[in-house]
């Protein structure tokens, strides 16, 4: 007799993104001498020749990561070129070439694409990278986005997100949960045009939240920082789904538990003040926001004298012992919350 019981299906927001890619590519073998680093970091490190080439890719989808009811197509072609040479920064490597490929529907005018083309020529300008191919196809809903972002360094100079120690100190770039109330203005406002399309928004205010939002900064100027500074990171990735995933991905990877303060945490005064404005904690827009593209990375506890008050970087924080939890430590008490990877998962909600 055959059994009638269907098999138990897996939806994907159980998994989410990190989870579906580990799950997916935990059996994967490689197969070359040529890849010195496969899934599990934010780019591919391959041996080519006399420098390392580091590889990776991103897909931006309209209606999961970006909404063109506010998002200039200039400003969108530029942050998708950004959005990748970040992962090469965090890898202490130097972009070099792109290759870019969409997917459109005939909705947009050929003019459409000459502004998306025109912003990501502008981000290649600014960063001395060449586009150097892609490809073009139809799609059936809206506009997709897929950059490749290729780059190189020394072998030695290569930094992943495993190399952290005991005491190490957690660094981290600029500052944190602009970009995610840069994105909570944009949607208020438009809920607002659609409500009356006739009243124009003022976002004058919000000038730095909006641009953390739509037109973001890979920080090329902090890896050529840490070389002018002779400091070698242990451990970087860049800050893309939020503070606190970024810390569980060096963990996990370092086998290594993370102790970051509050009152450490790098806050614009424009975040804490529209952070008040939407009722939100800023601290909770930092951890879990995302899209801010700063570095975050850990250092040797000797190294620390070399960065000690420079304006472009703050200490948050340090490792702990092997396999220990991830906390964070509230300001002005001895109580530790536990770090969740609570920031943008692509999946949820579908």
């Amino acid at each position: 007799m055959l059994d009638d019981k269907q098999p138990q299906l897996t939806s994907l927001d159980k998994l989410g993104e990190f989870g579906l890619i580990d799950h997916l590519t935990n059996s994967i073998e490689i197969q070359n001498d040529t890849t010195e680093k496969g899934i599990g970091d934010d780019a591919a490190v391959l041996n080519l020749g006399e420098l390392e080439t580091v590889v990776t890719t991103d897909m931006l989808v309209e209606g999961v990561h970006f909404n063109l009811a506010y998002v200039p197509l200039k400003h969108l072609g530029y942050k998708s070129v950004m959005v990748n040479l970040s992962d090469v920064y965090a890898m202490n490597a130097v972009p070099s070439q792109i290759l870019v490929s969409i997917a459109v529907s005939s909705r947009f005018p050929v003019e459409a694409l000459e502004e998306l083309y025109e912003g990501i020529k502008i981000a290649c300008k600014n960063y001395k990278v060449d586009l150097v191919g892609g490809d073009t196809t139809s799609s059936t809903s809206g506009l997709i986005i897929s950059i490749t972002a290729i780059g190189t360094a020394k072998k030695q100079e290569i930094v992943y997100r495993d190399g952290a120690n005991e005491n190490d100190l957690l660094v981290v770039s600029g500052d944190l949960g602009g970009a995610y109330l840069g994105l909570q203005v944009l949607e208020r406002e438009n809920e607002v045009f659609k409500v009356n399309p006739n009243v124009q928004p003022d976002l004058a205010q919000y000038d730095y939240l909006v641009g953390r939002q739509l037109k973001p900064e890979a920080r090329k100027d902090i890896v050529q920082l840490l070389k002018d500074l002779e400091v070698k990171p242990t451990s970087m990735i860049d800050i893309s789904d939020g503070l606190s995933s970024e810390i569980l991905h060096l963990s996990k990877q370092s086998g290594y538990g993370f102790k970051i303060y509050e009152e450490k945490i790098p806050l614009d005064p424009s975040v804490i003040k529209t952070a008040e404005e939407f009722s939100i904690n800023p601290v909770t827009c930092a951890l879990n926001g995302g899209e801010d593209y700063e570095l975050l990375f850990t250092i040797s506890q000797e190294d620390y004298p070399k960065i000690k008050g420079n304006p472009n970087l703050t200490v948050i924080g340090h490792t702990t012992e092997q396999n220990a939890e991830n906390y964070l430590m509230l300001q002005g008490s001895e109580s530790a919350v536990p770090l969740s990877a609570q920031g943008w998962n692509s999946f949820e909600g579908e």
